[in-house]
């Protein structure tokens, strides 16, 4: 099923911009969902000389959830200097 998504992907590719098919300039980025890593996809890219790019693995510090929030708290303490940790928890 997901093999069909990569043909249609190709395809497209192909019809839409055959410079970069030819010259094999395309990337192709995915996470790591189980169904990107599975044998049937590795191979199929494999045989139409895709090329991938490793997504970074999960880390708590690169959680897209949490940089809204960070945004938000950057903007508040924008300006405002803090002398010593301690005036930080005021």
């Amino acid at each position: 099923m997901y093999n069909d998504i990569f043909r249609r992907l190709r395809d497209a590719i192909i019809s839409k911009r055959p410079d970069k098919w030819r010259t094999n300039s395309c990337f192709l980025l995915q996470n790591n969902a189980p169904a990107h890593r599975s044998v049937l996809v590795k191979e199929f890219l494999a045989q139409n000389n895709v090329k991938t790019l490793e997504h970074v693995t999960y880390s708590p510090q690169l959680a897209p959830a949490d940089l809204y929030p960070f945004l938000r708290l950057k903007s508040a303490l924008k300006g405002r200097r803090f002398c010593v940790v301690t005036d930080i928890n005021k």
